[in-house]
C-alpha cells in the first residue's frame, strides 16, 4: 500500500489549488497536462475541445481544401504577379484568375454552349414524351415517331459535342502557330489532334455510348490543358476557363444519359430496335386480323357469278355431308 500511496502524495500538492503551481518545482507538470489537448504535434493546432472548436477547426480545414482545390483548377499560375490573388481563398483565387480572361472570350465561350444545353434540355424532354408514349399513356404521338425524334435529339448532342472537342483541340494547333510560351513542335500539335480523333469516332456508337466516350473525351482534355497551363504553353487564365466550360458540358451530358435513363422508354440501352420490336409485337397481337383462316362456323367466300354478292358469308359445311346455309 505503501508503494500506490507514494505517486498520490506526490501529485496532491498540484491538485490541491492554483497557487501551488506558482512553485517552480510544480512548473514542469503544466506542460504535460497541456500536450494531451494538442491535435497535432506537427502543426500545433490546438484540438477540438468544445462544439464551437470543433466547428472552427471543419470550417478551416474545409477552406484549405477549397484553396488548394482552386490552386490545382487554376494549374498553379494564381503565384504569378499578374494573377496573384487578394485573398488566398477558393474565391480569391477563382476571382483573381477570371478577371484576367478577356471578355470575349468569356462571351463567345458561354455563347458556344447555349446550343448544347439546348440540345441537352431537348433530349430530356423528349426522353420523358417517348417514355409515355411507349407506354401508351400519351396518345397522340405515334410510339415510332417519338422514340425516331429522341434518337435524332440524340445525335444532334453528339455531333455537336464531337464539333466542340475538335474545336478546343485544334486551338493548340493554332497557339503552336503563334508561337504562345515558345514552339513546342510534335507533342503541342499531337495533343491538339488527339480530341478530334477521338471525337469523330463517336459519331459510329450508339447515341449514348457516344455522350459518355466524349464526356471522357472532354474531362482527359481539361487534365491535359492543365497541365500544360502550369508548363506556361497557355495562357494563364486557360486551365481554370478550360474547367469551368467542361463543367457545363459534363452536366449537359451527365443530364441527358439520366434524363434517358429515368424517363426513356428502355433506359437508354438498345433505344430504338428494343423498343420498336416490342411496340410492334404488341400492336401485331392486338391489330385486327384481315387475311388467313378465321376459326368458327362461319366463313365468308367469293361470291358467284349468280350471287347477288361479292362476299358470301356462310356456315361451314358439316361433314355428315348437310346442306350449306347462307346467313345474308
Amino acid at each position: 500500500m505503501s508503494a500506490l500511496s507514494r505517486p498520490l502524495r506526490a501529485l496532491a500538492p498540484v491538485l490541491r489549488g492554483s497557487r501551488r503551481f506558482q512553485d517552480p518545482s510544480h512548473r514542469l507538470v503544466l506542460p504535460l497536462l497541456q500536450a494531451r489537448f494538442a491535435a497535432s504535434s506537427v502543426s500545433g493546432r490546438p484540438g477540438s475541445q468544445t462544439i464551437e472548436h470543433a466547428r472552427q477547426n471543419v470550417k478551416e480545414e474545409v477552406g484549405n481544401s477549397l484553396t488548394d482545390w482552386a490552386r490545382s483548377i487554376a494549374g498553379g499560375v494564381f503565384t504569378v504577379d499578374s494573377v496573384k490573388p487578394t485573398k488566398d481563398s477558393f474565391i480569391g483565387i477563382t476571382t483573381a484568375v477570371a478577371t484576367t480572361v478577356p471578355t470575349p472570350y468569356l462571351v463567345m465561350g458561354l455563347a458556344g454552349g447555349l446550343p448544347y444545353i439546348a440540345s441537352a434540355g431537348t433530349t430530356v424532354y423528349l426522353s420523358y414524351q417517348a417514355g409515355l408514349a411507349a407506354a401508351g399513356v400519351l396518345t397522340n404521338i405515334d410510339p415510332g415517331v417519338a422514340l425516331t425524334i429522341l434518337d435524332q435529339a440524340l445525335n444532334f448532342q453528339v455531333t455537336y459535342g464531337a464539333v466542340m472537342l475538335s474545336f478546343l483541340g485544334a486551338i493548340h494547333w493554332g497557339m503552336e502557330f503563334a508561337g504562345l510560351g515558345g514552339f513546342k513542335g510534335y507533342p503541342r500539335l499531337l495533343l491538339g489532334v488527339s480530341p478530334a480523333v477521338v471525337a469523330w469516332s463517336t459519331i459510329t456508337l450508339q447515341p449514348t455510348s457516344a455522350l459518355l466516350c466524349q464526356w471522357l473525351g472532354f474531362t482527359a482534355l481539361w487534365y491535359a490543358d492543365n497541365k500544360v497551363t502550369a508548363a506556361g504553353w497557355t495562357p494563364k487564365w486557360y486551365s481554370q476557363y478550360r474547367f469551368y466550360l467542361s463543367i457545363l458540358v459534363g452536366t449537359c451530358i451527365i443530364g441527358s444519359l439520366a434524363g434517358t435513363s429515368y424517363w426513356g422508354p428502355v433506359a437508354g440501352h438498345g433505344l430504338l430496335s428494343h423498343d420498336l420490336n416490342l411496340i410492334r409485337e404488341e400492336r401485331q397481337k392486338r391489330k385486327p386480323q384481315r387475311a388467313g383462316v378465321v376459326p368458327g362456323d362461319i366463313e365468308a367466300v367469293e361470291g358467284g357469278a349468280t350471287s347477288d354478292a361479292y362476299v358470301v358469308v356462310r356456315h361451314k359445311s358439316k361433314q355428315n355431308g348437310d346442306t350449306i346455309e347462307n346467313i345474308d
